[in-house]
């Protein structure tokens, strides 16, 4: 079974740092590329960051030189390390297959208070 779980979220100050987590069933983990997606209120989801099974790392304008993806292969994990916060990067944070395939999971909320 497909498992897509994230975790980290929570609030933060502007300028601050989070860094989230995204776990992933091992089949999926070793081929695909991982996004991780936000979708903050009363907008469209948009890709912020994706990594390669490779490690070759793509990210949204709005968060070069901020955010950094990276992925631990022993733990079928995905991580977003997000750094200097912006209000505007509040979101709820999911992450999934780029392009993605599967269903979205509950993702995890980031909120950046002022």
């Amino acid at each position: 079974q497909v498992q897509l779980v994230e975790s980290g979220g929570g609030l933060v100050q502007a300028g601050g740092s989070l860094r989230l987590s995204c776990a992933a069933s091992r089949s999926i983990f070793s081929i695909d590329a991982i996004g991780w997606y936000r979708q903050a209120p009363g907008k469209q989801r948009e890709l912020v960051a994706r990594i390669t099974s490779a490690g070759t790392t793509n990210y949204a304008d709005s968060v070069k030189g901020r955010f950094a993806i990276s992925r631990d292969n022993a733990k079928t994990t995905v991580y977003l390390q997000m750094n200097n916060l912006k209000l505007e990067d509040t979101a709820v944070y999911y992450c999934n297959t780029y392009p993605m395939r599967y269903s979205w999971g509950k993702g995890t909320l980031v909120t950046v208070s002022s």
